[in-house]
């Protein structure tokens, strides 16, 4: 038997070294692969965010695929983890809901793509990706309305601080720049602004092949991950819970789109405090369009509308006309006639049409 004296004090200390990262690396694998129940929902503060996983179409994917592991992102990780614990261990809670910071979202969006590639990809090319100084250093619409807090409640809705905190100068008069630099490139609409991650839901199943004729009819249409994300409240309010607003043009009540969708949509897309159609950045469908629901020419997550007439309309119109050559925005951005409030009078001033 080899005395463990004639090892000396050096040998001992890297035995101990060595033994201490087997047992940390162990430790490490079983914590990023155990079931929740027996790691992060033993912290009490995790038990909703476990319960809401648990009844969505995400319970089979593991916390650490959208939240990362404590070496995910090198030493940022591990302090942000590190940081967790205290915080814990020390009961420096005061609430058991726990939310993620922007920089959190941020980095659980970017895993996202990971299983969302194609939503991400037409995310990436569409207006909802815009970044913060897209939004926040634009002459044009800084010009024309001066900044101020009500804009982060679709543009920054995760940013913790104020409008005051994000740019300079809060007047018509520029140049703006953004007090904070390192957010220029970050995006100011991601995905949760319009999602909710746990949110109950089952996984979509595969059809009954040997039916194929029934395949249409068995498809189940799931919408409960779509929810608005308020600012001011802190938490997401699903299409149900969103309410069904009242649009008016000239004093008559303008027809909705029944589509829950458009209840989201309208949250950011909103008439003025008068509630009129087209005023402010409202897009509700009148005229020949009135009743049709956003998504039936806007594609989700890239917007993109391009040939979308022909969704609905065939070559000719009852003009004899291509409706695509129309005089209407969908064929220049310069035409006066908007495509979401254009009417048949429009073309047809002297007639009695609406």
């Amino acid at each position: 038997m080899v005395n463990i004296k004639t090892f000396g004090p050096l040998a001992m200390l890297l035995s101990i070294l060595a033994l201490l990262i087997l047992f940390t690396g162990g430790f490490y694998v079983w914590w990023n692969n155990a079931s929740p129940e027996k790691t992060c929902v033993s912290c009490h503060e995790i038990n909703h965010a476990f319960n809401s996983w648990n009844a969505s179409a995400h319970r089979e994917i593991g916390c650490k695929e959208c939240h990362g592991t404590a070496l995910g992102n090198g030493i940022h990780s591990l302090k942000e983890k590190s940081r967790m614990v205290l915080t814990h261990v020390s009961n420096n809670i005061h609430s058991d809901d726990i939310r993620l910071s922007e920089e959190q979202i941020l980095q659980t969006m970017n895993r996202c793509r990971n299983c969302h590639q194609s939503e991400y990809t037409k995310w990436q090319s569409g207006g909802h990706s815009a970044h913060y100084s897209a939004i926040f250093l634009n002459e044009a619409q800084n010009s024309r309305e001066q900044l101020n807090y009500d804009c982060l409640r679709c543009h920054g809705m995760f940013y913790e601080k104020t409008i005051s905190d994000l740019v300079e100068p809060l007047s018509v008069a520029g140049p703006w720049r953004l007090k904070e630099p390192g957010k220029a490139l970050q995006p100011a609409i991601p995905c949760m602004a319009c999602h909710q991650i746990h949110s109950d839901g089952e996984p979509l199943p595969q059809p009954d092949y040997s039916e194929p004729k029934n395949i249409f009819y068995g498809r189940k249409m799931s919408e409960k991950s779509i929810a608005f994300y308020s600012r001011h409240e802190k938490t997401h309010f699903t299409l149900k819970n969103l309410p069904e607003p009242v649009i008016l043009i000239h004093g008559d009540t303008v027809k909705t789109p029944k589509d829950p969708v458009y209840r989201l949509c309208v949250q950011c897309h909103a008439p003025s405090v008068w509630h009129e159609a087209g005023t402010a950045d409202d897009r509700t469908p009148v005229g020949v369009h009135e009743g049709i629901s956003c998504r039936a020419c806007h594609e989700p997550h890239s917007n993109n509308q391009r040939n979308s007439c022909d969704k609905c309309h065939p070559a000719i119109s009852n003009c004899n006309l291509d409706v695509k050559t129309m005089n209407t925005s969908y064929l220049s951005p310069s035409s006066p006639n908007n495509i979401h409030f254009v009417s048949c009078r429009n073309c047809h001033p002297d007639q009695k049409l609406r």
